[in-house]
């Protein structure tokens, strides 16, 4: 089982790690591309990459992090990422075994396991992030500003269905759009009104994905089948979650109801 698992916008500065090794990062097969992003984001001017970016003067240091990417010390992963879903998660606490099933979505690298060492940086799955010194991509023109998803063609997606035994994917739609799973079982999260009907979740959200990671990762099983969703409820529903599987929408769609 790999558990798939969004980023955040805010991580954690610093590390205690070397400086990037990309050759030595899980996925080999996206080097390439992790090469282009990580050459074209470093070479933004702070400036220029404000707009970018779409962040704000406050952020300037986001910016000028990003200058040093192949410089600054690293983290795993894992740790790098900070927000309410990795709280919940709490993965100081987790075995090794349980890291071993978490992975990360990211624009500038594609996917990561938990303990891939990484460097500080910002960079969206919705940037439009400009090549460098007007270099063209191998399909686009100079003139074209790619999107990440235009930048990440299929190499996402081809990467995830090599993955052994089922992905349970837990990154928000953005991220999705950077490479999609074929058989993958994702989860959307709701709540009950006091009328009987549904709400998504939203603000608390990736709160509850936080915890359902943690207890898939945790569990004492692996599910070796590719979209085991009922595999999946199951482990949850041990947990105390209540959870659904959703036959009439797609067999690989669960409701995490809280």
């Amino acid at each position: 089982m790999f558990i798939l698992l969004p980023p955040s916008e805010t991580k954690a500065s610093g590390g205690t790690g070397p400086a990037l090794d990309i050759e030595g990062l899980s996925f080999p097969e996206l080097t390439g591309i992790r090469r282009r992003n990580i050459r074209d984001l470093s070479a933004l001017d702070p400036d220029d990459a404000l707009q970018v970016l779409g962040i704000s003067e406050k952020l300037r240091g986001e910016a000028e992090a990003n200058t040093r990417l192949l410089e600054a010390p690293t983290t795993p992963a894992i740790l790098r990422y900070t927000g309410v879903l990795y709280d919940a998660l709490d993965v100081s606490t987790l075995a090794p075994s349980a890291r071993a099933r978490l992975g990360v979505g990211s624009a500038l690298f594609g996917l990561l396991s938990a303990d891939d060492p990484v460097p500080h940086y910002r960079l969206s799955a919705g940037t439009k992030l400009p090549w460098a010194d007007g270099a063209a991509g191998a399909t686009g023109s100079a003139a074209r500003v790619p999107t990440m998803k235009a930048r990440w063609g299929s190499a996402v997606t081809d990467a995830l269905t090599r993955v052994p035994g089922t992905v349970v994917d837990l990154r928000s739609g953005g991220y999705q759009q950077l490479g999609r799973v074929p058989g993958a079982v994702t989860v959307r999260v709701e709540s009950v009104r006091e009328d009987g009907s549904r709400k998504v979740v939203s603000h608390f959200n990736k709160h509850y994905k936080g915890l359902l990671a943690r207890e898939l990762a945790s569990a004492d099983t692996d599910l070796p089948t590719p979209g085991d969703v009922a595999g999946v409820a199951a482990i949850a529903r041990r947990a105390g979650l209540t959870v659904e599987v959703n036959d009439t929408v797609a067999k690989d769609d669960l409701t995490l109801v809280v």
